[in-house]
């Protein structure tokens, strides 16, 4: 239980970590003796990074200090679960007259059997661009197409894939060039009870120009996704963050602070010494390579040309449509292309 407490005074920084090290997506506050503060969700982080705040910020303004809780001793089952399908919590703490935390209660042990009535699975498309030389793993991908190189008993892409079955996903389209006919024999020897189309590009069109051929045939928001990529996020919860924020196109940002580990100088408009920074740090959202779009924006694309999904971004605001950012904490996000981080990989998942 202790897991989900956060004292008022940690940063955003931290409280991203935490989230993503629970799986959960809410935690609890509390104060230096572990009384009863509030609650802090993964809504309330986002908000609180999209509008500006640096992550070393304390979640001392952002989190719910209205937040439900109920008293021990005072509250029935049938109270429990009307408030949970009311509100669609996904935690309710309860304390007692000293404001002690003695219990949380969770939405799937109230409704038992780790059932979720929230709503049905999200059964969306998935695109999985997966025709890339992948130069950066070379010389395994020499031999083996990228979405093929192992970790573990199972390559990169099925690692991908069952991350998205979790959620109710079964419709998969694989976009493929370079050693697409090893790709294509591999999952016709898998015979997944999953359905698999491939996307055949003649030659590279980018990693968005091969979605062209995609129009017309999608009548639903849908994730894309590159190959060498692990999102250790809530996909619900991008799904959600999308179709509330009425978004054309969302992208899943990684919270990242860069440390320059020297003193920089700050000058005066004279050209003068202001003063020394010793060793700031700055906060980046980083594009991790996992989207979802809507199928209008496909009509963007052109046809049999290179085009890469920043081209298709900054067309899509161009035209006036909604483009959305999802931050997510930067222990979420691997990529796996880079040889250190496949290497970190085999030690996560």
């Amino acid at each position: 239980m202790k897991n989900l407490f956060i004292q008022s005074n940690k940063t955003i920084k931290d409280a991203l970590k935490q989230l993503n090290k629970v799986g959960e997506k809410c935690l609890v506050v509390v104060n230096n003796d572990e009384k009863y503060l509030g609650t802090l969700s993964d809504g309330d982080l986002r908000k609180s990074i999209l509008k500006g705040e640096n992550l070393k910020d304390t979640i001392e303004n952002i989190y719910n200090m209205q937040s439900t809780f109920l008293i021990e001793g005072k509250y029935t089952n049938k109270k429990i679960k009307k408030i949970f399908l009311k509100y669609k919590f996904d935690l309710i703490p309860i304390i007692n007259s000293s404001r002690e935390i003695v219990k949380i209660l969770f939405w799937e042990k109230v409704f038992g059997n780790g059932k979720d009535l929230r709503g049905e699975s999200l059964s969306v498309p998935v695109v999985i661009m997966a025709g890339g030389r992948g130069a950066r793993l070379e010389p395994f991908t020499k031999v083996l197409p990228k979405p093929l190189i192992p970790i573990h008993d199972k390559p990169i892409i099925e690692h991908i894939i069952e991350r998205f079955i979790h959620l109710g996903c079964f419709d998969f389209y694989l976009t493929v060039n370079y050693k697409g006919k090893i790709l294509k024999a591999y999952f016709e020897e898998l015979k997944p009870d999953y359905n698999v189309k491939f996307i055949e590009e003649k030659e590279p069109l980018g990693t968005a120009g091969s979605l062209r051929y995609l129009d017309g045939q999608l009548d639903r928001p849908f994730f894309v996704t590159n190959c060498d990529i692990i999102i250790k996020a809530n996909y619900a919860s991008i799904y959600e963050f999308h179709q509330e924020g009425n978004y054309d196109v969302t992208l899943v940002a990684s919270a990242k602070e860069y440390v320059i580990p020297y003193g920089t100088c700050e000058l005066n408009d004279e050209g003068h010494l202001s003063h020394i920074n010793e060793k700031p740090g700055y906060d980046f959202l980083i594009n991790t390579g996992l989207y979802m779009l809507n199928p209008g924006v496909l009509e963007l694309i052109p046809k049999n040309t290179l085009y890469h999904i920043t081209d298709l971004i900054k067309d899509a605001k161009d035209k006036g449509m909604k483009v959305g950012v999802f931050p997510i904490d930067d222990d979420a996000w691997i990529d796996i292309g880079q040889w250190a981080e496949y290497k970190k990989a085999l030690g996560v998942l």
